[in-house]
């Protein structure tokens, strides 16, 4: 397993914070010490703590993204903590015990300084990189035979767009402008406070200004200082052969807009199988009912099934009992990535005949007979008119 956080949880450098909890849940499961098989499971459980920790945490993610792995790591043995905007137990009073990084003393600020040029100045107004809009979310029903075949479809879904009327702005062209008094213009606000082990700085977002820096008179009328309105757009997606029911395809970049004018987000889609008539799916498996007479089970017969890549010969055995199950080998569902089928299970299910004509009433009377059966035919009401005449 990969040091770097992203390769341990299995996720691209920019998931969106739901992409890596989920990621964090399946390895987790999988690696958990009480469950894995794995000799390694406990520290490869740790490290996938780790990762989580700091990925879901916008401060420590923004610092691990521009330190890289090995320098974060590094930062941390010495004290560091990304939530207190860079400053850590060395920063802001002088430096306890020099720089851990080389140059004790001769670089006047220790730590703190080192991190205000890794960082570009974050602590002091600097902004974080944009981060990708929201995920949205939309579903798509396909049928078993799309599912067994994989097919392109197209499909419409609301999302957010940039407003015409605005650029995006969420205020007029001509609306008055003025620095955000709470931020004086920086769009970030800092607090800092004074710790036993030194000084804590924290720098957000301003709440007044959302960011921006900057307050305007006026707003849009056509997304009422959104800068973003609901538009419909028709996409199209690659459905893979072998899908099942429940699952979710992912469409990068055709989320939400980011309003920070980074990337979008991505769009999930959970795919749903409707009911087949025929058949029943168990995993990559399907099940088949075959109704059957009484003389094809007894006598046993060759039969043509269907399958969802066309019709197949079938022998039924002699002595077949109603509800028994034979197996198709590789008639099932396609596995994905192309790892083979799944297989057919053909159940039989004798069917009784609701009425029967004079020949076959009498050769089962018969068998009976033949068998020791002592049954009492019950006779209808136009059975016994035939029989008169």
């Amino acid at each position: 397993m990969s040091e770097d956080f992203y390769d341990v949880l299995g996720v691209s450098s920019d998931a969106s914070a739901d992409e890596i909890k989920r990621a964090y849940r399946k390895k987790a499961t999988e690696y958990h010490p009480d469950v894995s098989d794995d000799p390694d499971a406990e520290e490869k459980f740790k490290k996938i703590q780790k990762a989580k920790q700091v990925l879901t945490d916008e401060d420590k993610r923004d610092a691990y993204d521009r330190m890289g792995h090995d320098r974060y790591e590094q930062a941390e043995k010495h004290g560091f903590d990304a939530s207190d905007g860079g400053a850590g137990p060395f920063g802001g009073a002088g430096g306890v015990g020099g720089d851990p990084f080389g140059g004790a003393g001769g670089m006047g600020g220790g730590l703190g300084d080192i991190f205000e040029q890794v960082f570009g100045g974050r602590g002091g107004g600097g902004r974080r990189r944009p981060r990708a809009g929201r995920d949205l979310r939309t579903e798509l029903e396909i049928t078993l035979e799309d599912a067994f075949e994989g097919v392109e479809r197209q499909f419409t879904v609301e999302r957010p767009a940039e407003c015409d009327e605005c650029g995006g702005s969420g205020h007029p062209p001509s609306a008055d402008a003025e620095p955000c008094p709470e931020c004086g213009g920086r769009g970030q606000v800092t607090q800092v406070q004074q710790t036993p082990l030194g000084r804590v700085q924290q720098t957000t977002t301003c709440r007044r200004c959302e960011g921006e820096g900057t307050l305007y008179s006026e707003t849009c009328g056509e997304c009422r200082g959104e800068g973003y309105v609901r538009d419909e757009v028709t996409l199209t997606v690659d459905v893979p052969a072998g899908i099942r029911d429940g699952q979710t395809l992912r469409m990068e970049r055709e989320g939400a807009p980011s309003p920070e004018g980074g990337p979008r987000g991505n769009l999930l889609i959970d795919v749903s199988i409707a009911d087949h008539e025929a058949f029943r799916r168990d995993g990559d498996d399907l099940h088949y009912d075959l109704a059957v007479s009484f003389p094809q089970v007894v006598f046993g017969d060759t039969v043509s099934i269907p399958t969802l890549d066309g019709s197949v010969e079938f022998e039924i055995p002699a002595g077949t009992q109603s509800g028994e199950t034979m197996r198709l080998q590789g008639k099932g569902m396609p596995r994905l990535r192309g790892r083979g089928r799944g297989d057919l299970f053909v159940t039989t299910q004798v069917v009784t005949p609701e009425s029967l004509n004079e020949d076959q009433r009498e050769a089962l009377e018969a068998y009976a007979e033949a068998g020791g059966d002592e049954i009492e035919v019950q006779e209808g009401f136009f059975d016994r008119i035939k029989r008169a005449f």
